[in-house]
């Protein structure tokens, strides 16, 4: 979501008699929830029917549903999608691929099946130049689960309900002092029952330069961490929130189409296609760690929303085009948008279907009779390399290896 305005009394002037001339906001709302609700007038622009509306509408709470894991009926070799590709290349050895050649409108239903594989491997894979209109979007969307549809972001004028638009114009300049980078970087409205998986996002019109996208990798994040804090981690739930979206959507004098909730999920979720664990937090939506001390909590959030921001290691970054498609899991990756670009517009559509309700590594295990894996420790498997693992008895002992640069 874009830095917006702060409300209609956003400024008044200090009274405390040491410097009247001061303008102090009465609140400054998080960008991050706090929705555009302008735009800059153009009425003759050719997407007009696709810039965010507000209708006041009224939703029901969503159930549990059941979802048809379409990754699990892939061939593992992926021939189907790659034989059709001209090109398939990898952007970092954790996160990202492009594939060239392929027109998504085109894909028969094993494709579709293989690219689901694909995406959830390599967390974010893009495609240039696709023609796929919104309703053959959200057909690709829907052959992975039913859509979700936002409660608090704008809807499309036209009023297609399961469209999340993206939007930003010359009305609104970031304001850099209502928020923080680190704040933007979010996995899909995780406070859902069953947040989303193999998630789509197109561009429509989008700034010469500048507005790319980042993701970083869970499973890379996961990787990353020592045995022992694996383990602690696995056995952690957390709590995510949709609050925050809510009253900023109350503040604005804006509809909220359905009533907010916070849901548990587990610290670390295993993909279900892949069996790969996953560090499953992020600034956007978690708040807390639940059963432990609030100290305790705020260190480990903090530690590892720092790292999902600050490890290039475990990102992948986009320069979008105008008909560019990133495809991701929003199970195993969080993203963040650049807000560089004012005054350019730059207007995307995403299409968001539900995925599975996230498995801890216990209840993975055990509903499926495998093993959960370390992502990073079974490619170099398939690599030939058997690297040693510390275990939480001897992972403070002395190393051998030494850094020497």
């Amino acid at each position: 979501m874009a830095p917006v305005a702060t409300s209609e009394n956003a400024s008044k002037q200090h009274s405390d008699g040491a410097n009247p001339k001061i303008r102090v906001p009465d609140k400054v709302f998080n960008p991050f929830y706090s929705p555009p609700n302008m735009d800059d007038g153009n009425k003759d622009y050719k997407y007009e029917e696709f810039k965010p509306s507000f209708p006041d509408l009224s939703w029901e709470p969503l159930k549990e549903v059941e979802v048809t894991e379409r990754g699990l009926l892939a061939d593992p070799s992926k021939k189907n999608l790659f034989s059709a590709a001209k090109k398939v290349t990898l952007l970092t050895p954790a996160i990202g691929a492009e594939i060239e050649g392929i027109d998504l409108r085109q894909l028969t239903d094993e494709q579709k099946d293989e690219l689901a594989l694909f995406v959830a491997e390599r967390t974010v894979v893009f495609f240039r130049d696709q023609e796929l209109d919104i309703h053959q979007q959200l057909d690709l969307a829907r052959y992975y689960g039913p859509l979700h549809k936002h409660a608090t972001t704008g809807i499309p004028k036209n009023g297609l309900e399961e469209v999340h638009v993206v939007y930003n114009d010359s009305s609104r300049k970031p304001d850099q002092s209502a928020f923080a980078k680190i704040d933007l970087w979010h996995s899909d409205v995780t406070y859902e029952i069953q947040p989303p998986s193999v998630t789509s996002l197109k561009v429509i019109t989008g700034p010469e330069v500048g507005g790319d996208t980042l993701w970083s990798s869970g499973y890379a994040l996961y990787s990353s961490l020592s045995p022992g804090f694996q383990t602690y981690l696995e056995g952690l739930y957390t709590v995510h929130s949709a609050v925050a979206q809510a009253e900023g959507n109350r503040a604005a004098g804006l509809p909220v189409r359905r009533q907010e909730i916070e849901t548990v999920h587990p610290l670390v979720r295993v993909h279900p296609v892949t069996g790969w664990k996953s560090i499953f937090v992020n600034p956007g939506f978690t708040r807390r760690i639940v059963g432990v001390p609030k100290a305790e909590s705020d260190a480990i959030l903090t530690f590892l929303f720092r790292q999902i921001s600050d490890n290039p290691d475990f990102q992948v970054r986009f320069k979008w085009q105008t008909n560019s498609v990133a495809i991701w899991d929003n199970r195993v990756a969080t993203h963040s948008a650049t807000f560089d670009f004012w005054p350019a517009t730059r207007h995307a559509l995403r299409a968001t279907p539900h995925g599975e309700k996230p498995l801890s590594v216990e209840e993975y295990e055990r509903t499926t009779g495998k093993t959960a894996k370390d992502r990073q420790i079974e490619i170099w498997r398939q690599q030939g390399l058997e690297v040693p693992q510390a275990t939480s008895k001897n992972a403070g002992g002395s190393s051998k290896s030494r850094y020497n640069d």
